[in-house]
């Protein structure tokens, strides 16, 4: 009788469906905060200067944008 290949892999511990989804539930969750801080990593370079000259733009008394620009 011929010997049937398996498609499943064979781990050492059986941990059965419930250790598989822990695993990729804190897989998940690891990917998902290093994606998180990447793009918030973007959004805090690239963001910070305009926020800085919007806030300064709606104080009082309102400065024109070159005097915000301007190093004096």
């Amino acid at each position: 009788m011929a010997s049937r290949i398996s498609l499943k892999p064979s781990s050492g511990n059986n941990k059965g469906a419930n250790g598989a989804a822990e695993r990729s539930t804190v897989q998940v969750l690891k990917e998902w905060s290093a994606w998180s801080l990447e793009k918030s990593k973007v959004i805090a370079h690239y963001g910070f200067i305009p926020l800085i000259i919007v806030i300064g733009m709606n104080s009082e008394p309102k400065p024109q944008l070159y005097q915000l620009l301007s190093p004096i």
